[in-house]
């Protein structure tokens, strides 16, 4: 089953404020990509690409970039915000990309391959790709850290209680854990030279309201809100209320530093 998410133009611009932009990942592409690498790459394809924050970081590294997504909203707040001439974006299914057979060098999905049939995408990403070509997806835990100084055991316990609370509106179709599912994917993978990595910490420094901020985009905040908006903003109000008085602080705009778990498979055709 495939899903459709984050469509609502309020949602869709909270997710391009929000959300992390994953240099870090787009680096560990790159370097699987380069050891076996015979020209210079042509075609990267970003599946459920969003708003495109994670599209553009790939412009460097080919000639042409391609995101794809089924939201109309965010793509249009991709188009609005590309400022790069060798990036466009294509309104299609995951499961139905429109490229030929064997013309692409690289076909990733940041954070959103959880939300996809799987097997019928996974068909079509290795229909695309040349040989040689890379598939890389990835996402992360939901269940960031926070660091300041001595607070930062019970920040985490805090956040901890903020996440509990999510949990019985998460989509079951997730379990408690996405990882399982992109471990199953990579499992599931034929190709013989492939990667996995559990657990890559990535540092953001990011203020408490930027943090709380990130959190109301998750899929299972939003359907809280949309079941009961009041109790939606109270969890969010005590959640940081509570940070700010374990920091000993009085500013939501005081900076602290995020730590968020990505995990990720790479794979190359052969």
């Amino acid at each position: 089953m495939a899903f459709r998410m984050y469509e609502g133009k309020d949602h869709v611009k909270a997710y391009l404020h929000y959300r992390v932009t994953p240099q870090e990942m787009i680096n560990r592409i790159m370097d699987f990509m380069k050891p076996k690498a015979q020209q210079k790459f042509n075609l990267a394809v970003d599946v459920g690409c969003g708003n495109g924050k994670g599209t553009i970081l790939l412009a460097p590294f080919f000639d042409q970039v391609v995101g794809t997504d089924v939201s109309h909203a965010q793509l249009e707040l991709a188009r609005a915000n590309s400022l790069c001439s060798n990036v466009n974006y294509s309104q299609c299914p995951a499961e139905e990309l429109p490229f030929e057979s064997s013309t692409v060098d690289l076909v990733t999905a940041m954070t959103a391959a959880h939300w996809f049939d799987r097997s019928r995408f996974l068909a079509e990403a290795d229909r695309v790709l040349k040989s040689n070509g890379c598939l890389a997806l990835f996402s992360y835990t939901m269940d960031m850290e926070l660091e300041y100084g001595s607070a930062t055991s019970a920040l985490n316990n805090i956040c901890d209680e903020f996440y509990t609370a999510l949990l019985p509106f998460r989509n079951p179709y997730l379990g408690t854990s996405s990882l399982k599912i992109y471990l199953d994917m990579f499992e599931s993978c034929t190709y013989q030279d492939k990667e996995w990595n559990g657990c890559l910490r990535v540092n953001r420094t990011v203020t408490v309201d930027g943090f709380i901020g990130m959190v109301e985009t998750f899929s299972s905040y939003q359907k809280l809100m949309r079941q009961d908006g009041a109790e939606a903003k109270r969890l969010s109000d005590d959640i940081r209320s509570k940070l700010l008085a374990a920091m000993q602080v009085s500013s939501p705009d005081t900076e602290l530093t995020m730590v968020v778990k990505y995990f990720y498979m790479l794979a190359r055709k052969p």
